[in-house]
């Protein structure tokens, strides 16, 4: 190899490719947690050591010419390689210290995660947490995170994942809200009835009417994608939601529509990447996680008294 053919830095090839992802050097900045004006240096001696120009400059955004545009698929191989010998080198730690990050939906890490991840800390107090709520899904092969919880069970092949207690869930309101509807004897008076939706309401609308009540995209009068948000609108008399039940019921005190509503089991997943999981302290954490889980059956998601 010509080592004196590779006259750039790779810091400063992380640079441009934070700014690309992120699409401005304050919020690359952010990222790589640097100040804008270094990230910006890096950038320049990018350029100057390559000689070209990446970027074309704007008060408020970065875009990329017509040179930066052809590097780019290099550069995110190149990333990509960086990635893969980070998850190695991690797999061959066995330090039972050090950081874990694991991601979840908001209102899972609100509820349920916090008795799981103090009992983890007492038991081993070298391993810090991370703990990031997301509903978008993380890419565990770019090391968004270590662990991440999901209702589906993913399909790449370089992901291990093992199945945990499915969470009930069922369409809920709150008592002063089903009140205000009157006495319905089967799902079909619903049919005037708010929802709310979490995400999208098209992808609800057939469910819903499936289940016996004839709703449109109208129903549909405030939608979030945010479900510690969606629990508050439900309990204050928004209207009516899918809701996991021991939830609705165990922590909120809301009501299920009909008694005789039915009733979805959402799957549960813990997934890591295969690479990770021989590393000791993720793997600690891992099989801490699921056992808690399992032997609580999401109890900790019902309010202590």
């Amino acid at each position: 190899m010509n080592w004196d053919s590779v006259s750039f830095d790779w810091n400063h090839i992380r640079a441009f490719l934070a700014t690309v992802e992120t699409g401005s050097l304050s919020a690359a900045a952010r990222a790589l947690k640097q100040t804008q004006p270094t990230l910006s240096r890096q950038i320049s001696l990018l350029e100057e050591a390559l000689q070209l120009t990446l970027f074309e400059r704007g008060t408020r955004n970065m875009r990329l010419t017509d040179a930066g545009t052809e590097l780019l698929t290099y550069v995110r191989g190149m990333a990509d390689a960086a990635t893969q010998i980070s998850r190695v080198a991690a797999g061959q730690s066995q330090a039972i210290e050090g950081s874990v990050r694991i991601t979840s939906s908001d209102a899972m890490a609100a509820y349920a995660l916090p008795p799981c991840l103090i009992s983890l800390r007492q038991k081993h107090p070298g391993i810090s947490v991370e703990l990031v709520p997301s509903n978008e899904m993380s890419d565990l092969t770019r090391r968004d995170a270590d662990i991440a919880i999901r209702h589906a069970r993913p399909e790449q092949p370089d992901l291990v994942a093992k199945r945990i207690a499915d969470i009930e869930i069922s369409l809920f309101a709150s008592k002063d809200y089903l009140a205000s509807l009157g006495s319905v004897d089967d799902l079909a008076g619903f049919a005037a009835a708010n929802f709310i939706g979490y995400g999208h309401p098209e992808r609800l609308v057939p469910q819903i009417n499936a289940m016996g009540i004839p709703v449109s995209k109208a129903n549909f009068g405030i939608t979030t994608s945010n479900g510690s948000t969606m629990y508050e609108l439900v309990r204050e008399g928004a209207g009516i939601a899918f809701l996991p039940t021991i939830v609705a019921e165990g922590r909120l005190g809301l009501r299920r529509i009909l008694q005789d509503a039915p009733v979805f089991n959402m799957e549960t997943w813990l997934v890591t990447h295969r690479e990770i999981q021989t590393n000791k302290r993720i793997r600690i954490t891992f099989d801490h996680l699921a056992q808690e889980i399992a032997q609580g059956g999401w109890s900790n998601l019902i309010a202590r008294s």
